[in-house]
């Protein structure tokens, strides 16, 4: 029985091992021939490089890689793109990565800002000769123009390359003070082994360890600056894996020579994409939507302005919704308040609520979908929304203004004269709208509104139905009514008193 029972625990033990050995094969290299992808990051940080990206990623994962590397070639831009950003490179947990700042002729040959903090998020950074990295503190634009970012916004993105640095194995007091100016960092020699430590984690040592065997060194950043290094200083700091002059050297580092390469760079498409969500095109994306719009609206029927307005308001959103910021909510506040327009227009005398209400409710839409948070809570959402709200209403104003020297000015201006009616008939020159005794015949006279008169509507005057219109005023169905004037083909009625 004992040796029955020892042979079911030995089978145990045998096909848990076989299974883990599957299990392991499976985990270390599940793609290991795949081929290596090379990705840009160059230019500014913007919500249409984050869409080139997670589409660039997508690819690469369907082709099975292996590696991705990143060559990163920036001043910075967006801190919630930078942030999109490594939040994407960091849940690749079945690809390797590698950020490396290149050295181009048509580049900057750095990776600061946003674009460090993206490096931060990748498994390993190498550098190419005469590059560095560094100055990731967040800035806001004020009226006094570049300012830094409240303690708060700072307090946020420290933590995040904090968290990004222990993460991937980076120095974190590196990442710290690349972020925070506050931050004192300095070379501590513990038992002759170089580390980097901050003032606060350099005291903290020397409580802990005998005071022989941890020697202080020279400053790396001191308080009130922020701190940009070198391809050498991150490569001796344990930042860089290494100084290299090209692409191909670091594959050569990776073991990943002989693998097949993959250059992406953004196609046509991408480059459309970041054309039609740049602030100066969604300008005049507004700018002639609504001018159009309003000329649709004043006009019989549907036309050519209509045409255009629709055109330019779904490329509007077309381009939004390719950067992921656009929903059904921002769909239905901008129709809800071209709705609200064209009933104040139409239907409601004068112009009031309604019609404020549809011009608010389609300025909000626009707002919302140009940004993916509707509640600002850092610093760089509320700059971004104050940037917005200034784009958005300074070209719907600018449409307003516009529109009107237009309703002014076409009429006059020679290319436009044979769509309007140039010809005057004046009385002198023997014309008339009626006969001169229309007025006499009903002007004081009673009646009864046969339709509501919004202002305009028909009325039964002396068992007569005529057309007739109010001077404003609303009058509903069955009211009585008096003629208060006649002009031309126009009776003027009133509620009777």
């Amino acid at each position: 029985m004992r040796s029955v029972h020892a042979l079911l625990v030995l089978s145990a033990i045998v096909l848990l091992l076989f299974s883990a050995a599957l299990v392991t094969g499976d985990e270390v290299s599940p793609r290991s021939d795949g081929p290596v992808y090379v990705i840009p990051i160059q230019g500014e940080i913007d919500q249409s490089l984050m869409v080139f990206l997670r589409r660039s990623i997508e690819k690469a994962r369907s082709d099975n890689a292996s590696q991705i590397i990143f060559e990163i070639d920036t001043f910075g831009g967006r801190v919630d793109s930078a942030l999109q950003i490594t939040t994407l490179i960091g849940s690749l947990s079945d690809i390797s990565t590698a950020a490396y700042v290149s050295l181009r002729a048509e580049g900057t040959a750095v990776s600061w800002s946003a674009g460090a903090l993206i490096a931060f998020s990748t498994d390993a950074i190498y550098m190419a000769p005469g590059t560095s990295m560094g100055s990731a503190a967040p800035i806001i634009q004020s009226p006094e123009g570049a300012v830094p970012a409240d303690e708060k916004t700072v307090s946020a993105l420290r933590t995040q390359m904090a968290s990004l640095a222990e993460k991937n194995n980076y120095p974190r007091a590196i990442a710290v003070a690349m972020v925070d100016s506050d931050a004192e960092v300095l070379e501590v020699f513990l038992r002759d082994e170089l580390k980097v430590l901050t003032r606060n984690e350099f005291e903290t040592l020397l409580r802990t360890e005998p005071e022989d065997d941890v020697i202080e060194g020279p400053f790396i950043s001191e308080k009130g600056k922020l701190l940009s290094l070198t391809a050498g200083d991150l490569e001796k700091y344990g930042v860089s894996s290494g100084t290299f002059s090209t692409i191909r050297e670091v594959l050569d580092n990776l073991g990943a020579a002989e693998k097949r390469v993959v250059n992406l760079a953004p196609s046509t498409a991408d480059q459309i994409v970041t054309i039609i969500t740049g602030a100066a095109f969604t300008s005049v994306l507004i700018l002639i939507g609504i001018i159009a719009l309003f000329m649709e609206i004043s006009s019989p029927g549907f036309g050519v302005p209509g045409a255009v307005a629709v055109l330019s308001f779904a490329m509007l959103f077309t381009g939004n919704a390719l950067l992921g910021t656009v929903g059904s909510v921002e769909l239905i506040l901008f129709v809800l308040g071209i709705a609200l327009i064209i009933v104040e227009i139409f239907l409601i005398p004068g112009f009031g609520v309604t019609g404020i209400s549809g011009i608010a409710l389609m300025i909000l839409g626009l707002i919302l979908s140009m940004q993916d948070f509707v509640i600002p809570t850092f610093t760089w959402q509320w700059d971004a929304l104050g940037r917005n709200i200034l784009l958005v209403v300074g070209n719907v104003v600018a449409g307003f203004i516009a529109f009107g020297v237009l309703a002014f000015l076409i009429p006059k201006y020679t290319p436009f004269r044979r769509l309007t009616l140039s010809l005057n008939q004046e009385s002198s020159l023997g014309y008339t709208a009626q006969d001169a005794s229309m007025e006499s015949k009903y002007l004081g006279k009673s009646g009864t509104a046969v339709t509501v008169l919004r202002p305009s509507g028909k009325a039964d005057i002396d068992g007569e139905v005529l057309q007739v219109e109010t001077s404003g005023e609303y009058i509903e169905k069955d009211a009585e009514i008096s003629v208060s004037a006649v002009n031309g083909n126009r009776i003027i009625v009133r509620r009777k008193r």
